[in-house]
């Protein structure tokens, strides 16, 4: 029999993407058909969004959703069954989702998703004509406020909550609490309260009926305060109903032999032409030593203060360097300066097909991540043949079998692990890289064993499925 879960999420790709989340979102339903899931993703009702809703129907109505009026809207999107929360007053802006054209944050965020965990439980609760969820899959703080409203209206669905980044976890100021509607009697450390504040994420980790997050080995993290970001006390309180589940790529997707985006490939030789095209974009001229790329957000967590520092060593080795991505002004301002240097290329921004083309072309993708939940650039590395160069963290530890002696007497190998997050081990790990590099056989051998590496999500969809089957009502 079916499972009807409604997946609750404040982006999905290809509607509207900020980061990996939209990924997850957007590819979850269509792994677990087969296994004989019902998934049906609902989202803020976002100008692009109800842009691209097709045959949509209005199945529920709130009067007053935290100022204003709001319907449900049911109907497809982007391949996709959606539910649209539209509300205006909360959705219809100029900015990015998060942001406004200010480049802060949205003063009144707290609500705005809020609104969207309100209506998620209204349907957990109610159901909509036709269509009931046995299951309300949660993502992120931007719906860790649904098992609350739940437990308000008497109940439901059961609820799961995916923790995709804990460094994210929707605080809100105490004189929000009766606007947000929660229960004052929950403002204690056991409920939302965090640190005199409240925690939209805190509030969900107290009474979802199970929690999740995207690698074992950040499951493991989030339970100490190194990782746990003030929560992992309340996680480890929770440990019977956690699990860690691999995040998946699409791979129709992320497919060299099929990519629109880039010169076709289905063997490591086939990188050869994508390298040059990629040169010849960049300004990048010809070397002997590896091409190394990135594709991120450029912040403290993703380590990339860390490349700053080590980029010599790759410089002096030979190397090469281009990167795509933006985030914090300071590191904006020095990839720029670092592109003085002829073997530096960078963009800043983001390019859906710029970041397919640099992950053809390059040998190497840099992941130097503090800390990564699970990461999809490695898993894109992997599947284009691009081997990964990843700090031994989350679900970057959990994915790249390193190239130690024992792994490559063994054949095994996919990639390069080092730790601690450090300059100094980076640079290690360059070097161990061009050592690769140099040898021909040894990198050939690396790259056919990353493309052959499962990076799909049949078997996280079979794990998420059995996690429902446990919790549907």
């Amino acid at each position: 029999m079916s499972i009807a879960v409604l997946s609750v999420a404040s982006e999905c790709a290809p509607l509207v993407k900020t980061g990996g989340l939209a990924d997850v979102a957007g590819a979850l339903p269509a792994a677990l058909g087969a296994a004989d899931v019902d998934m049906r993703v609902l989202l803020p009702g976002y100008p692009a969004v109800i842009a691209a809703l097709e045959r949509a129907e209005v199945v529920m109505a709130e009067d007053d959703l935290f100022g204003g009026p709001a319907r449900v809207l049911d109907g497809n999107a982007g391949g996709l069954a959606v539910m649209v929360v539209e509300a205006d007053h909360l959705f219809a802006r100029e900015g990015s989702i998060y942001l406004g054209p200010d480049g802060r944050d949205w003063p009144d965020n707290p609500e705005r998703f809020a609104a969207l965990s309100w209506m998620a439980a209204r349907i957990g609760h109610e159901g909509i004509p036709g269509w009931k969820p046995g299951v309300v899959h949660c993502h992120d703080w931007q719906a860790g406020l649904v098992p609350d409203y739940l437990a308000q209206a008497g109940g439901g669905a059961g609820t799961l909550l995916t923790i995709h980044n804990i460094a994210f976890n929707g605080p809100f100021p105490t004189d929000r609490i009766d606007r947000l509607r929660l229960p004052r009697a929950r403002f204690t450390a056991q409920g939302f309260e965090y640190w005199g504040h409240g925690s939209a994420l805190k509030a969900g980790l107290t009474l979802a009926d199970r929690i999740t997050t995207v690698s074992p080995t950040y499951a493991q993290e989030l339970m100490t305060p190194d990782f746990g970001m003030g929560l992992d006390g309340v996680i480890r309180e929770r440990r019977d109903v956690l699990a860690g589940i691999l995040n998946g790529i699409d791979e129709d997707v992320w497919n060299p032999a099929t990519d629109p985006l880039i010169a076709p490939y289905r063997t490591p030789a086939g990188k050869a032409a994508n390298k040059a095209r990629l040169r010849a974009e960049t300004g990048l001229p010809d070397s002997d030593g590896p091409l190394c790329v990135v594709v991120s957000r450029l912040t403290g967590q993703k380590g990339l203060d860390l490349l700053l520092a080590a980029l010599p060593r790759l410089l002096a080795r030979g190397g090469q360097l281009a990167v795509l991505g933006s985030g914090e002004p300071a590191l904006e301002d020095a990839f720029r300066a670092a592109a003085a240097h002829p073997d530096v290329a960078v963009r800043i921004g983001y390019d859906e097909g710029l970041s397919h083309r640099l992950i053809a072309g390059g040998d190497a993708i840099l992941v130097p991540s503090r800390f990564e939940p699970c990461g999809l650039t490695q898993l894109y590395g992997l599947r284009y043949g691009t081997l990964p160069v990843v700090a031994l963290t989350g679900g970057l530890a959990d994915t790249v079998i390193n190239a130690s002696p024992a792994a490559m007497a063994k054949g095994v190998a996919t990639g390069i692990q080092f730790h601690p997050a450090t300059p100094e081990a980076l640079g290690a790990a360059i070097d161990r890289l061009c050592d690769l590099w140099a040898d021909r056989k040894a990198w050939a051998r690396m790259q056919k064993n990353a493309m052959a590496q499962p990076v799909g999500w049949q078997a996280s969809a079979r794990a998420y499925a059995g996690i429902y089957a446990k919790i549907a009502r």
